[in-house]
């Protein structure tokens, strides 16, 4: 029995504040109950439950206690929803989404980004850039969990999110499907803002530390650096992510 729990633990997960919770009842997202801490004051929450009631989906108050066993962010400001495992999308959602749009693929890659914040960062600037979804390994990389999902403000709702066993296989089927892959790497060819990147696109972003892994690197059609004109050498991940973004966004808005 206590294997059977265990088991049935792990395949449930958190939603974790007010604007995530309410963002995943919005999309749709299927939830099993929302717990609101005693202590929220009414006010704050009136929209959210009123969403939850037309929804169907239970809201019980409890004490501030029972919110602090529940939340894995700390920062949950009182209300946590609990409900099946994060669902992963397919590859082919991703074409199927752009295709709906009637443009070019606009896909991003994040090779073994271990930080949530970084992630969830990364998932909340691809839905802001319109991009059709992003990619990340199975292994060696966070996943979408309560820190992910809050720190996305509600965008891993709506931003499909693939998780592939092998990033450089991956990056294979989209060359085959003829999407070009743009590797962010400091030490580059070529600007970010000296490279067409209006087409079928896959913008490849390194782990907080090393990069792009060299198989991966290997597999990329070109490396784009982004310009750095002060005493600091690098950005962090998930911000080199938002500035490449952009520019697909600017020279695909021209």
């Amino acid at each position: 029995m206590k294997h059977m729990e265990t088991k049935k633990n792990q395949e449930k997960t958190t939603i974790e504040g007010r604007n995530a919770v309410y963002e995943a009842l919005a999309a749709g997202r299927t939830l099993d109950k929302i717990f609101i801490s005693e202590t929220v004051r009414t006010g704050g929450v009136k929209k959210l439950c009123e969403l939850a009631r037309e929804k169907g989906v239970p809201v019980q108050m409890v004490k501030p206690q029972r919110i602090n066993s529940l939340q894995q962010t700390e920062a949950s400001q009182g209300v946590v929803a609990v409900c099946s495992a994060a669902r992963y999308a397919h590859l082919d959602d991703l074409f199927q989404k752009a295709a709906a749009k009637g443009r070019p693929p606009f896909i991003i890659m994040a090779d073994e980004i271990t930080d949530p914040h970084n992630l969830g960062a990364i998932i909340r600037s691809a839905n802001a850039a319109g991009a059709d979804g992003v990619i990340i390994p199975k292994n060696r990389a966070a996943g979408l969990d309560a820190v992910a999902m809050k720190t996305s403000a509600g965008a891993a709702h709506y931003t499909p999110v693939v998780r592939v066993t092998n990033l450089v296989q991956t990056a294979e089927e989209l060359k085959e499907r003829g999407v070009w892959l743009a590797g962010a790497d400091m030490a580059g060819e070529k600007s970010l803002y000296d490279w067409d990147l209006t087409g079928p696109i896959a913008l490849v972003i390194g782990s907080e530390g090393k990069g792009i892994s060299r198989l991966l690197k290997e597999k990329c059609d070109f490396l784009l650096k982004i310009p750095m004109l002060g005493e600091i050498e690098s950005l962090n991940a998930s911000v080199a992510a938002a500035v490449m973004m952009y520019e697909v966004v600017r020279q695909r808005k021209e």
